[in-house]
């Protein structure tokens, strides 16, 4: 207790000291100066922009909303500071409340004219306050009878891992969502697009969660996927031994080639390399033209290489041939 009453002591002399008796004035004329500032600047006029939401009521059970039924509306209002500041801090401002049957039409959708915003939000603020401004000029809505279809999520954007690596594969979950619309929107949506992607100069598997882009007058179930990305080395590599196949040939007919098999290199990844062989690429010699052009050599074409393979080219390009009877 000695002590307690030692530092009180010592705190009050300090502060009713002569020397702080001129400092505590200054703070006093200081805090004075700044209520009479604070005063005169909550009197002054200004422009204050305010979120205020928007809610239909007296939705009938049979409706489904294709839209957000709550939206909200930017709402500039002018008045004096202090009672803007009332606005901001208080709970005078409320959620604005418009009933369905008022203002929904025929064809499913509804429009909230600016007008009738106004009058709203009139309700709620002093005689003082003026709106300035309204954004948007009026508040849409889209419905339906809960008619919706099924469609798959597309990939849309950049995604490209370093140098040295691809992408061998990727999966979408879900792989496709539920569309709500008007009918004769519903058949013209026959896919649902990611939000552009952006993403480089990665070399693990990537995982993204994607929000689905919005279609105006559309609701989409759910609204995000999750996207993973799986990356490979690249490779360089070649496959032999790959046959070569007449194509529309006459019944009767059968191409023999010389080489009757070629070697195709091409660019992939190593895991894909160790799961192809020369089964899964197609070489093929087309009759229709050795009839246009006859000429001792044929043509290969390479038709078909598996998923994951790029740049592939045939070792040769021309091979002698023989048509015989079978």
């Amino acid at each position: 207790m000695g002590i307690v009453r030692r530092t009180y002591t010592t705190v009050r002399n300090f502060l009713f000291s002569w020397l702080n008796k001129d400092f505590l004035i200054f703070l006093f004329f200081l805090m004075l100066s700044g209520i009479f500032w604070l005063q005169m600047t909550l009197n002054e006029t200004y422009e204050k922009e305010f979120l205020i939401p928007v809610k239909i009521t007296g939705v009938p059970k049979n409706i489904v909303f294709t839209t957000d039924d709550n939206d909200t509306v930017k709402v500039t209002l002018r008045d004096k500071g202090l009672q803007l500041i009332s606005y901001m801090y208080g709970e005078r401002l409320h959620a604005l409340a418009f009933n369905f049957k008022t203002y929904a039409r025929n064809g499913g959708r509804g429009s909230i004219p600016s007008l009738d915003i106004q009058k709203a939000v009139y309700q709620q603020l002093s005689t003082s306050t003026k709106i300035i401004a309204v954004k948007p000029d009026k508040v849409e809505f889209f419905y339906n009878y809960g008619q919706h279809k099924r469609v798959p999520v597309k990939l849309a954007g950049n995604v490209v891992p370093e140098s040295l690596y691809f992408i061998s594969g990727y999966t979408c979950q879900p792989e496709s969502v539920d569309v709500y619309a008007i009918q004769g929107q519903l058949d013209s949506i026959h896919m649902v697009y990611t939000e552009p992607l952006n993403y480089t100069n990665f070399r693990d598997t990537l995982t993204v969660k994607s929000r689905l882009s919005a279609i105006h007058g559309a609701k989409i179930v759910p609204r995000s996927v999750t996207l993973r990305f799986y990356t490979d080395v690249l490779t360089e590599e070649s496959i032999d031994d790959v046959p070569i196949q007449g194509i529309n040939m006459p019944e009767g007919r059968v191409l023999r080639t010389f080489p009757s098999k070629v070697t195709v290199s091409f660019v992939t990844g190593v895991s894909i390399f160790r799961r192809i062989g020369p089964e899964d690429f197609k070489v093929v010699v087309d009759y229709e033209e050795i009839k246009r052009k006859p000429s001792d050599k044929c043509t290969l074409h390479l038709r078909h290489v598996p998923h994951g393979v790029t740049r592939a080219k045939l070792s040769i390009q021309e091979v002698d041939y023989l048509i015989e009877e079978e």
